[in-house]
């Protein structure tokens, strides 16, 4: 819900986008059978009251396994779903089949509805009746466009392109003897493209050459050559930077949609202590700093992953145990500071963040090479702690 804006950003956009694949109405429900039947009465709002008395109200030829027994409902005196609901459930299942009462169960929900996957065609093609006669060529990208979205949608769900694909248009009936039945155009591209956009303007391009014979009452599109379309995308970068957009920009966009605490960057800080060589601070809104002097390179490895809080270790003659006896290989590294720091904590007390620690690379025999330190503030027992694991 956050990654489109809520539940009413999405529903426009599902609405929107489905008229343009060529859907003629768009129903909400709380079930699927439901939304279905209120879409075939007219229904748009599924959640404008109880489910219940909604579909009471509705013809029952909405839902298609009582349509199939309509001559017999209709002289029992049926008209609606909740006519059919009112009668006996044993006479229903000794008169009818068994999907007139699961297809009422479903509908209303008090049965789960499965469905069957949908199989989509092996080829793609698609013809549009025009509301109007069309006298122009460059007219014909109206209703081109429809089913270029339609084509799309067809590409984009077989995870496919197109390399070649095919308009035909075909003339009015009130048309010459010498203008013909109608034309076609072949349009190719260079790799394979599942684009609107992309395919509109070269559609387009190729349109504005055309010469209608006769005046157009119907076009065709049809997908000649598909082949896989292979994301060869393995950044983390969006492939709008490849186009010229910023990065500052698309941060801005992400930050927007998604809240300025989702979209963080790194921020390297002056500090020798683990915890507090790098913070994260929002990406958007936050003024840009120089880049700290960072501590010199010392000789002992650092770790691949960090633990966002030191886990406290057991210790038996006086060696630290984590999935079984630590080997000691590399240090001490010895790292002292902090006593500046200082933080409140969850009781609004402020603590300082001092540290005296011992680091040690350490190996597991189960878990691999570790990042352990030795606690040197006053104790009265000795104290290991794992902070970090090696890649």
């Amino acid at each position: 819900m956050r990654l489109f804006g809520g539940a009413d950003l999405l529903r426009a956009r599902i609405t929107d986008e489905a008229v343009q694949q060529g859907v003629g109405i768009v129903s909400w429900a709380p079930t699927s059978l439901a939304a279905l039947a209120f879409a075939r009465s007219g229904v748009t709002d599924g959640f404008a009251g109880p489910l219940a008395q909604l579909l009471d109200r509705i013809p029952f030829e909405a839902v298609a396994a009582i349509a199939a027994h309509q001559p017999v409902l209709a002289r029992l005196g049926c008209k609606t779903l909740g006519d059919v609901r009112r009668l006996p459930r044993g006479g229903i299942s000794r008169r009818f089949d068994q999907h007139v009462l699961t297809a009422l169960d479903q509908a209303y929900g008090l049965r789960p509805a499965a469905h069957e996957w949908v199989s989509l065609p092996e080829n793609f093609s698609v013809k549009l009746e025009l509301p109007g006669r069309v006298d122009t060529a460059a007219s014909l990208m109206f209703g081109a466009h429809r089913l270029l979205l339609q084509m799309c949608g067809w590409l984009a769900a077989r995870n496919s392109g197109t390399t070649a694909f095919e308009m035909r248009w075909f003339h009015d009936t009130l048309r010459s003897k010498t203008a013909g039945e109608g034309g076609e155009l072949v349009i190719r591209t260079a790799d394979p493209s599942r684009d609107v956009r992309h395919l509109g303007r070269l559609l387009a391009e190729h349109l504005a050459k055309v010469e209608l014979l006769a005046p157009v009452g119907d076009i065709e599109i049809a997908a000649l050559e598909v082949h896989s379309l292979v994301d060869d995308n393995k950044t983390l970068i969006p492939d709008t930077l490849r186009a010229g957009e910023e990065l500052a920009l698309v941060l801005e966009r992400l930050a927007a949609r998604l809240g300025p605490e989702c979209v963080l960057r790194p921020n390297l800080t002056e500090d020798h202590r683990l915890e507090w060589m790098q913070t994260w601070r929002p990406a958007v809104g936050t003024p840009k700093t120089r880049a700290p002097k960072l501590p010199r390179t010392v000789d002992i490895p650092q770790p691949s992953w960090v633990l966002p809080k030191p886990l406290k270790l057991a210790v038996a003659r006086d060696r630290p145990l984590y999935q079984g006896p630590l080997q000691l290989v590399v240090g001490p590294h010895r790292v002292e500071g902090g006593w500046w720091h200082r933080e409140e904590n969850a009781a609004g007390q402020q603590e300082t963040r001092n540290v005296q620690r011992d680091y040690w690379v350490a190996l597991s025999q189960h878990a691999g090479i570790l990042w352990v330190f030795q606690e040197r503030l006053a104790h009265d027992q000795i104290s290991w702690y794992l902070h970090g694991v090696f890649a």
